[in-house]
This record gives C-alpha cells, sequence and structure tokens, in this order.
C-alpha cells in the first residue's frame, strides 16, 4: 500500500525553521495550553467559545448559519495558496495564518484534516539550488577563474521535486502546529488506494485513529509516483471519483470520512458566473446543483492541476455524498488571515454550495431587483408617487385590523419568550392610534413628494446656447436596519416612493409578522402603477455583517436602533456610507434665569414621556446658583414622583452630603427612567460639558434670557438645538417632514431628523450645441459667461 503515515520527521530541519518560526510571531508562548481548551479561545481578537458539536452525517448544512455545527472540517489549501508568486519555495506567513486558525478550530472540539500541496513548489526550490550550487563549485574547480560562467537551470521533473519536496513540507507543518500544542501526521496517497477495498479500509481506520488522538492529518497525493492523469469516466457517481489532484482528494476524503464541511482554498474569491476580470463576472454567493450551465469557466489557475471548473465538480460530488463545501479565496492578504474561521462562523465568505434552493429570492437578487425598480419609480410623475403613498395610507387604515392581528402575534412570542424588555416591547407595539398617526404622516410625505425628484436647483449659462443645470435624483438603493419597530417600513417605504430610491428593508425577528403585512400592503400600493419591486423585505437568513458588504448592490446604509446596532453597522459597512447616530446622548442645561413653570414640564416631557427613544433627555445640567432653591426642590420631586433614577455628576456630588449614585460615566445613554444631574456654573461651562461629553444630537436651554439663549442656540454644535423646548420634538413628523429615516448627527450630506430632502442628491445636465472645450482657451472663438439663470417653478397643482 502506498499510504503512509509519516510524523515528528523535522528534527533535522529544527535548526532552520525555528529562527524563521520566531520571527513569524509563532513563539511558544502562542501555544494553547490543553486546561485551556474546554474555555474561551480568541484568535486576531475574535473569541472563540467551546460548544457541543454533533450532527448526524447525511445531508449536507443547508444554511450557512448552520456551518458553525460542523465537527469534522477538510481543509484543502491550493498551490496558488501554498506556494510563493515565483512557484519556487512556499508562502511562510500565508501558511502560518492558515495554521493558526486550523488551531484555534481544532482546539474548539473539531476534528481538523488538511489537504496540501506545495511539495513540488518546495522540492523546486531545493533542488534549484543544490544544482546552482553543484554547478558554481564545478565551475570553480574547473574554470580556475574567479568570475562564474552564466548558469542554466534545467527544467526540473514535478515527481523529482515531490520527492524532495514532502519530507521538508511535512516538517514546516510540524514545526507551526508545534507552537499550538497540536500534533501533525502525513498520509501520503493515490488513486489505487481508494480503489482497493483493503486499502480503502486501512486508510480510513489510520484516519480515525488520528483524529481520535486529537492529531491534524496532513494527506497529499503522492506525487513522487502518482501515473498522468487518465482521461478516464469521472465524478460519475457517488461511489465514482478519481484522485487525479488534490481537488478530487480532497472531494473522495471528505465523503469517505463523513466530513461535515469541505473548504477549498484557491486563488480567486469564489465561483463566478463568467471568467474572474471579465467585465460582467459576479461572485456567486450560493451555488445548487444544476446551475452548471449558468457558468462559464476560465482557465486554471497559474499552479496546480485543476482550474475551477474542477474544483467545481469535485465540491458537487462531495455535496452529493452529504458534505458542504464552500470555495473562497486562501491568498487575498485582507481576508487570508480569517478566512476559514470565517466561513466557520457562517459568514459570507466564497461560494456555498448547498442542496437547498430558498422559495424567493437571493438578497443579492432582490438588491437588483430594487435598483431597476427604484429607477421606474424615479421615472414617474410626482403625482403618481403621491398616489402610490396616498394609498398605502389609506390600506394602514383600511386593514387595521389585520395589522393589529400580526402585531398581537409578534407581541405574544416576544412576551412568551422574554427576550425583550418593556422599553422594546412599547416600540414592538402598534395600535389603532399610531397607525391613524402614520397615515397622517404618510399623507403629509405625499403632500412634499410633489416637488421632490427632478427639482432643479441652480441654473447657469456657460456660453450661448450653453446651458447648465443641477437637479435632485435619488440616492439609488437603500438599505434601512430597525429593530423592534414595525411602524418603521411604512413610514421609510414612503420616503423611499417620494424619493423614488429603491429600498432593502432589513427588521428585527421580533416583528416578523408585522413587518410581512405592512410589506405586502406597501408593493399592493406600488402596483399601482407597476413598481412592486422597489420596495424589497429581506427574509433569508442574512447576517446584517453581510449585508453590509453588498457594496455593489447598496449605496447608502440607515440603520434604525440601538446604539450597539448603529456602531456594528458603521463597523460592518465596508465602502457603503452610514447615515445615522450611534448615541443620543441629549442634555438639558437648566440656566439661572430659568422660568418655574416651564422648567418641570419640560424635564417630565424630555425624560419620561417615553425614555427608549434616541432623543430622550439623558444629562441635566443646573446652574449652581439653582441649588438649594425651590426650582431645584421641584425638578428633584418630579423625577422621584416619575421613578426616575438619578445619578450624580462628581460636582453635583461634591455639593451633597448624601448623594445618589455616582455617575460611571457622563457618555451614558440610559434608554430607560435613569437620568444623570451634574451642575456647571455658566452657559458657557454648559455649552463646554456638553462638546466633551455629548453625541451631537439634540441639546437644549431653559431660560428667560434671550441673550443667553442666542448665545446657546449658535454656540451649541449640535445637530438640533433648542430654547424651552423638549429634546422629544426632534422628530421628522413634529418638524412636518412627515416621517424620518433616522437621525443624523454626521456633518456630510444630511443632519437631524432626516426625511425625503435628505433621501436625494444632485445631478448635473448640461445642454449645448457642438460645443468643444478649445473653443475656450486662450485663442479660442468663445469666452466663457457663467450668468446665473432664474430657476422656474413647477406646477404643482
Amino acid at each position: 500500500m502506498l499510504s503512509q503515515v509519516y510524523r515528528c520527521g523535522f528534527q533535522s530541519f529544527n535548526q532552520q525553521l525555528l529562527p524563521w518560526v520566531q520571527s513569524t510571531g509563532l513563539s511558544r508562548s502562542h501555544r494553547v495550553q490543553p486546561s485551556a481548551i474546554r474555555h474561551v479561545r480568541s484568535w486576531s481578537n475574535i473569541p472563540f467559545i467551546t460548544v457541543p458539536l454533533s450532527r448526524a452525517h447525511g445531508k449536507s448544512f443547508a444554511h450557512r448559519s448552520e456551518l458553525r455545527h460542523a465537527k469534522r472540517i477538510v481543509v484543502k489549501l491550493g498551490s496558488a495558496v501554498v506556494t510563493r508568486g515565483d512557484e519556487c519555495g512556499l508562502a511562510l506567513g500565508r501558511l502560518a495564518s492558515i495554521v493558526e486558525q486550523v488551531s484555534v478550530l481544532q482546539n474548539q472540539g473539531r476534528e481538523m484534516m488538511l489537504v496540501t500541496s506545495g511539495a513540488v513548489a518546495f522540492g523546486k526550490q531545493r533542488l534549484r539550488h543544490e544544482i546552482l550550487l553543484s554547478q558554481s563549485v564545478r565551475q570553480a574547480l574547473h574554470s580556475g577563474q574567479n568570475q562564474l560562467k552564466e548558469m542554466a537551470i534545467p527544467v526540473l521533473e514535478a515527481r523529482a521535486c515531490a520527492a524532495a519536496g514532502q519530507s521538508g513540507l511535512m516538517a514546516l507543518y510540524e514545526a507551526m502546529f508545534t507552537q499550538y500544542s497540536i500534533c501533525a501526521a502525513q498520509i501520503l496517497v493515490t488513486n489505487l488506494d481508494f480503489h482497493d477495498e483493503q486499502k480503502r479500509r486501512n486508510l480510513n481506520g489510520t484516519l480515525h485513529e488520528l483524529l481520535r488522538m486529537n492529531i491534524v492529518p496532513i494527506v497529499n497525493t503522492n506525487d513522487a509516483v502518482v501515473p498522468p492523469a487518465e482521461p478516464n469516466s469521472d465524478l460519475q457517481g457517488v461511489n465514482v471519483i478519481s484522485v487525479k489532484d488534490n481537488d478530487s482528494l480532497a472531494a473522495r476524503l471528505a465523503v469517505e470520512m463523513k466530513t461535515d464541511l469541505l473548504i477549498v482554498l484557491s486563488d480567486v474569491e469564489g465561483l463566478f458566473d463568467s471568467p474572474p476580470g471579465s467585465d460582467d463576472a459576479k461572485l456567486i454567493d450560493i451555488f445548487y446543483p444544476g446551475d452548471q450551465q449558468s457558468v462559464t469557466f476560465g482557465t486554471k489557475s497559474r499552479v496546480g492541476m485543476g482550474g475551477m471548473e474542477a474544483k467545481v465538480k469535485a465540491a458537487l460530488w462531495a455535496l452529493q455524498g452529504g458534505t458542504s463545501v464552500v470555495i473562497a479565496n486562501g491568498t487575498h492578504p485582507k481576508v487570508s488571515g480569517h478566512v476559514i474561521t470565517d466561513i466557520v462562523e457562517g459568514k459570507k465568505v466564497g461560494t456555498f454550495f448547498s442542496e437547498v434552493k430558498p422559495a424567493g429570492p437571493t438578497v443579492e437578487q432582490q438588491g437588483e431587483m430594487a435598483r431597476s425598480g427604484g429607477r421606474a419609480l424615479a421615472t414617474l410623475e410626482p403625482e403618481q408617487r403621491a398616489e402610490i403613498i396616498h394609498h398605502l395610507a389609506d390600506l394602514l387604515t383600511d386593514q387595521r385590523d389585520e395589522i393589529l392581528l400580526a402585531n398581537k402575534k409578534d407581541l405574544e412570542e416576544a412576551e412568551g419568550k422574554g427576550r425583550l424588555a418593556a422599553p422594546l416591547l412599547k416600540r414592538l407595539s402598534l395600535s389603532t392610534s399610531k397607525l391613524n398617526s402614520l397615515a397622517i404622516g404618510l399623507r403629509q410625505i405625499a403632500a412634499s413628494s410633489q416637488e421632490s425628484v427632478g427639482r432643479v436647483l441652480r441654473r447657469t449659462r456657460i456660453a450661448n446656447n450653453l446651458e447648465l443645470e443641477q437637479v435632485t435624483v435619488p440616492i439609488g438603493v437603500l438599505l434601512v436596519i430597525f429593530e423592534s419597530r414595525p411602524d418603521c417600513l411604512p413610514q421609510v417605504a414612503a420616503l423611499a416612493i417620494a424619493s423614488g430610491n429603491g429600498l432593502l428593508l432589513k427588521g428585527g425577528k421580533e416583528a416578523a409578522h408585522s413587518n410581512r403585512i405592512l410589506h405586502l400592503l406597501t408593493q399592493e400600493a406600488l402596483s399601482i402603477h407597476g413598481v412592486k419591486e422597489a420596495v424589497q423585505l429581506v427574509n433569508t437568513r442574512e447576517e446584517v455583517e453581510d449585508l453590509c458588504r453588498l457594496d455593489k448592490l447598496i449605496d447608502l446604509i440607515i440603520p434604525r436602533g440601538s446604539s450597539q446596532l448603529v456602531r456594528d453597522i458603521q463597523k460592518a459597512a465596508k465602502g457603503i456610507p452610514v447615515m445615522g447616530h450611534s448615541e443620543g446622548i441629549c442634555h438639558m442645561y437648566v440656566d439661572s434665569e430659568a422660568s418655574v413653570d416651564k422648567i418641570t414640564r419640560l424635564v417630565r416631557d424630555s425624560k419620561c414621556e417615553y425614555p427608549a427613544a434616541c432623543n430622550a433627555l439623558e444629562t441635566l445640567l443646573i446652574h449652581r446658583d439653582l441649588l438649594r432653591t425651590p426650582l431645584f426642590d421641584q425638578i428633584i420631586d418630579m423625577l422621584r414622583v416619575e421613578q426616575v433614577k438619578i445619578h450624580a455628576g462628581p460636582k453635583f456630588a461634591s455639593y451633597l452630603t448624601f448623594s445618589p449614585s455616582e455617575v460611571k460615566s457622563l457618555r451614558t445613554e440610559y434608554g430607560d427612567l435613569e437620568i444623570c444631574i451634574e451642575v456647571v456654573d455658566s452657559v458657557q461651562e454648559a455649552i463646554d460639558h456638553i462638546h466633551k461629553y455629548g453625541s451631537s444630537h439634540t441639546d437644549v436651554i431653559v431660560t428667560e434670557n434671550e441673550k443667553t439663549a442666542e448665545f446657546f442656540l449658535q454656540h451649541v454644535d449640535s445637530a438640533c438645538v433648542f430654547w424651552n423646548a423638549s429634546t422629544r420634538f426632534s422628530d421628522g413628523y413634529r418638524f412636518g417632514l412627515g416621517a424620518e429615516v433616522g437621525i443624523s448627527t454626521s456633518r456630510i450630506h444630511a443632519r437631524g431628523p432626516v426625511g425625503l430632502e435628505g433621501l436625494l442628491t444632485t445631478k448635473w445636465l448640461l445642454r449645448g450645441q457642438d460645443h468643444v472645450v478649445s473653443d475656450f482657451s486662450e485663442h479660442g472663438s468663445l469666452k466663457y459667461l457663467h450668468e446665473n439663470l432664474p430657476i422656474p417653478q413647477r406646477n404643482t397643482n
């Protein structure tokens, strides 16, 4: 039998390998101690928790999210992944990263196996060195001259290279895995080993025994003796696959060992519908059996035996045998350091092979539909868009009973599971009054939509018969992600319709029933003008982080939810702008000249009316002169009656003998019946405090001194700054915008409550008559005029 187990054969290489291992950071201080294996592990600042892993083999995983349950995993490293660009040597840094990831997964309790290329490249490097050394010695002996002739290196036969490189390759892997207290074992196989029943049983038994002992098997075709690939019938059934390259070897091994997951790493992102690099090539997220006809394969990679077509055939064969498969890029420097762990975590990396087709369109298809539908929506007349929104407003009241019934199911499920706090349950709840308010807001949006898309902002006569216009246009496709707020769906949909934008909606699962019926009603309203697909509700198992990577489909992300959600989206978004605010730390400064009659009403409304809202009051700044006055006592008494927990700021606590609990941070958004009280000496100190600890959301001054108020209004650098008004007025509906997609604290494009205007951008239209730039040169016949022209008024009746 040509299979052999090779273990711990690296002693002769230690003196050469260990300095490199230490230089790459793989020192023994990084070893995972056996006593820590059952606890939380970390790699590259990503926590990994050991969880029970068990699954009955026989059927592949249907969804990416299920990959985290994979127990037995085969990782196939293609030649392009393992070798350097010159094909003469190994990519040591890349290999070190792969070994680290495999070790992390192994120490989680998974059973990892490697199918690796690289012996030929490693051997080629060694043989080239030996040949050059030999030639230089002979020339030095025979020429009698110090100057050596140019030496030609003969073509090296692959089998000889493999024979010379196998021991070195394995010694390198062994040295790397040793740093993580993991032992590796080498197994060399050929096609004959799988076709001889006794050898198959021996191989199977060897692999199972190694896995039982927590050893990582490293498997490779025995390229030193393997015969040339024959054009025989291949991949025609579960029991027939020739081991012609490491792709087919990995597939055969995965099925033989009843593996849960096969990860095939190559030098491309995954499977494309046409050769990568071609103009229309698109990465296929999920590939299903039978989709081969829709794919055009290109040439194979720069090294290795097989191309993408061989990988796809091997992947489908493994999938048929019950093993899930992902093909991904193992060479990209930005992702190779975590590509394996990302795949196992279920992240959208590479191409996932699945036998289960989703009932509806993929999120990529939904993005395309939203874009084409949005473009069609933008071409409608303003009156037609307004008609759609009016129809949606009517449906909210006409179908009230069905909406409330669906919302009742969401509330019952949330209460039954006990996963939502009281403030979030309040956000989740819909009522007749909420629906009526929604309908009123939608009609306001419809009225304002008459002058949205295509509005001329500027007209300039560049030269005679050369006129320039700047007009409003939609942004494109919006992705709105919202939590526990089903009323957000019709609001955002109406704003997208009015502004001619395509829309992708991702709601929380706690509002699934409510979101479903509200989306159906939205599409019913859109259907009256044939643009039903402009608004899409994402119902697939897409993670928010994966949606944030669709930079070719989405033009703007708008998060609606907790500050943590906003921060996570801002961190995950790759190349897509995010509109929103991470926190709503709203302040109210009570000046020494504040009115006793006004202050308690303003504080109560700002803090207690809806404490979970982002525009709720979080920090109350009080002028020092008001301490121990009846006004101050009234504020404290009112907060106690409303059961608001008070946290004392450092200066406020210093004035009190027995103070409330001192605040842990002055930069806190409580989102509940809690408030921080701090003392300041002047309006300038209040402004400085707001700039240091606020979030630029909404800040208020309460005073009867107009000069002080105007100073505050002009100097506080926040999206919304109020005088003698509740922070809760910071809202699109209350501003008369009809509704809002959110409140933005950014300084670019839109700030504060973002309504219809914030969802528009502009483009330039230039109308000429055979004008060329050379006519305006120093010796040209034309001169620039740059005259401002009157803007025509649109008829909105």
